[in-house]
């Protein structure tokens, strides 16, 4: 009697399922979609299966003292380094390998020969440009000669005996100089202005790569598209340059006396104090020779903490202005930002302090406190470029466009300044993350000053959803270039905010976001390392969302099949046939209309679509229906919006 009644119910669910697949060409596979395993490796010592750092997590540290010197003549940057490296890693060393990052420019580089023939993003705008590092005098604290090898964006280090494992330092000096290029992959540079050049320096200094418990050396090449992956450390810098030239860096000024006028630094000091913006050095000092001292040359010094990098830029045409920033806990940081006076004007630079100032407090009130002593907004002929407590952005930037830059390459300062993850491989682990965050402070600036407000928040689903792009977990070197926009940036963003919004909900969202910014601040996370902490924050099994969106690039095509009436009535209620016709999967928002114009949704979890490519459900109403519509908010990224609708049009 059992077995009639199991192989009579399994004759029936046959039947049915027959009958629904029989009327659809879904290719979505369910069993593929929601297999269990997405992680390929457990939990470790130092990687917690819950996402935080492990008990015995570790990373290594790296020290910086440099003096560095500015030539104006011959756009060139020469500098002595000192870095003392700390292995904390349970391995002993016997090398230490670098990133050489202006080798890039070296007319052979990989970097240069892989850059299209059409406009890039990436090399020297000049193409008989030949830079690259010099470097000379590379020793040991011990005086012994180092011997090294350069590849391309590379340089492996021999140590003269192993590095021991879990804390022992050694240090290591070396002269360094390059020529500046004029268009650095637009993110170092050199702009001309009326009143003299204004030169952004970044990249500048051979910088240790990682060594991490992931792949060992981080060593991958440095050729354009993936950005950085560095280390943590304390940094000393003195920069020598032109008197007339003023010198602003993403660190703290240790000798303002010394560098600014009189009357200059009072304003600066003002600035400090001041919620308003105060102006520390205007456009007619600009052209004004008594408004810098009397000097050949000056050295300004700066420091930073506990920082994977540090970047500097300098001009005798910069205006500066201030004001100081709040922090939560009641610590105050300065806003500064630097630029040509053809900058200033007509709702431009002159709001660029103020911009900073909003960006940097936002975050810090929502994510986690700001922890550098300045945030230093640049004008310059970078597009839009982020360093520690430093940003350089387009001159020509003003109004909406001003502010979302000034905005997106502070927000960097959370990632990956503070949440240090591998940019060379991981793009939207940064730009995505970042992106999706300025999409929540841009809604609250100046009571949505710029915030721009969509009909169909999925406007972008048909890009999303094209079959050649690659998928977001490819590295930047691996996508096309015209996809990079996309897939590191908006993409990834959408699908936090599918995530937060519909899926997940914001209160618990941001609070599982929050805690896995303050776990693996000032660490080293990995995709596996967000993946793990979203779902242990929030009690949710995600593998369905991070396979689709982020493993792979499926798209979603969810569909009305059929809508009828129960017992042929509409009293009864309405039974609704759904399909779900391509890869991935989604939760499902129905909303129907009747008769009288009453409104009727019900939302589907995304659990439906565990064992089933078409569901059948009972929607509860008593009035013939004139619409029915899934998605009626335009939320989710449906490749094809017209068989959402009965009846179709």
């Amino acid at each position: 009697m059992i077995k009639t009644i199991i192989y009579a119910g399994l004759s029936t669910v046959l039947f049915s399922v027959a009958q629904l697949n029989a009327q659809t060409n879904s290719i979505y596979n369910y069993t593929e979609a929601f297999d269990p395993i997405f992680y390929t490796q457990n939990g470790s010592p130092y990687r917690s299966a819950s996402g935080k750092p492990g008990h015995a997590y570790w990373q290594n540290q790296a020290d910086y003292n440099i003096h560095v010197s500015l030539d104006d003549q011959d756009n060139k940057v020469s500098g002595q380094l000192s870095i003392r490296y700390t292995n904390n890693s349970p391995d002993d060393l016997s090398y230490l390998w670098f990133q050489l990052d202006q080798n890039l420019f070296h007319p052979d580089s990989r970097g240069q020969a892989a850059i299209p023939l059409q406009d890039s993003r990436y090399g020297s705008a000049a193409s008989n440009f030949s830079g690259g590092f010099q470097l000379a005098n590379m020793r040991f604290s011990d005086g012994s000669a180092a011997s090294y090898t350069v590849t391309d964006t590379r340089m492996r280090v021999i140590l003269p005996e192993p590095l021991k494992a879990d804390g022992q330092a050694i240090t290591l000096t070396m002269d360094f100089s390059y020529i500046i290029p004029e268009y650095g992959a637009d993110r170092t540079g050199i702009l001309t202005s009326k009143n003299g050049k204004v030169y952004t320096i970044a990249q500048w200094y051979p910088r240790v790569c990682v060594y991490d418990d992931i792949l060992g050396w981080n060593t991958e090449p440095y050729t354009g598209p993936g950005e950085f992956y560095l280390e943590f450390g304390d940094y000393q810098i003195a920069i020598d340059a032109p008197a007339d030239h003023i010198v602003v860096a993403g660190g703290e000024l240790l000798n303002p006396a010394e560098v600014w006028t009189a009357e200059q630094l009072a304003r600066y000091e003002r600035a400090q104090q001041s919620d308003k913006t105060v102006i520390i050095r205007s456009a007619a000092d600009v052209t004004n020779p008594d408004s810098r001292p009397n000097k050949k040359r000056l050295t300004w010094k700066y420091k930073l903490n506990q920082a994977h990098d540090f970047a500097w830029a300098s001009s005798p045409a910069f205006m500066i202005d201030g004001a100081k920033i709040n922090n939560p806990s009641g610590k105050k940081a300065l806003a500064l930002s630097a630029y040509p006076v053809e900058s200033h004007g007509g709702n431009a630079w002159e709001r660029s302090t103020e911009y900073t100032k909003a960006s940097i407090e936002h975050y810090s009130k929502k994510w986690l406190e700001y922890p550098y002593p300045v945030a230093v907004n640049v004008a310059s002929n970078v597009g839009g470029m982020e360093y520690p407590a430093i940003s350089f952005c387009g001159a020509s930037a003003k109004a909406g466009n001003l502010w979302g830059v000034t905005d997106h390459e502070f927000g960097h300062n959370w990632f990956p300044m503070i949440v240090g993850s591998n940019e060379r491989l991981h793009a939207w682990m940064d730009e995505g993350f970042n992106t999706f965050i300025n999409d929540l402070s841009t809604e609250e600036f100046n009571k949505g000053e710029y915030h721009k407000k969509f009909g169909n928040r999925n406007a972008l689903a048909p890009a999303f959803s094209k079959p050649d792009l690659e998928p977001i977990m490819s590295s930047p070197q691996n996508m096309k270039e015209r996809n990079i926009g996309i897939l590191a940036y908006y993409k990834p963003a959408y699908g936090l905010r599918l995530l937060r919004d519909e899926i997940i909900g914001a209160e618990r969202f941001d609070n599982a976001f929050q805690n896995y910014i303050t776990y693996w601040a000032y660490k080293h996370p990995t995709p596996d390392d967000f993946f793990r902490t979203i779902e242990n924050e929030t009690g949710e099994n995600l593998a369905w969302f991070w396979r689709g969106w982020f493993k792979n690039n499926w798209a979603l095509d969810q569909a009305i099949r059929s809508v009828e009436y129960e017992g042929l009535d509409p009293k009864n209620g309405a039974i609704i046939t759904i399909d779900n016709l391509q890869q991935l999967a989604m939760p499902v928002v129905i909303e129907a209309t009747t008769e009288s114009g009453q409104k009727i949704r019900k939302k589907l979890p995304v659990e439906i679509w565990q064992r089933n490519t078409a569901w059948r459900f009972k929607l509860k109403s008593t009035e013939r229906l004139t619409k029915v519509v899934i998605d009626p908010d335009n939320v989710y990224p449906d490749m094809d919006p017209y068989n959402n609708i009965w009846p179709k049009n």
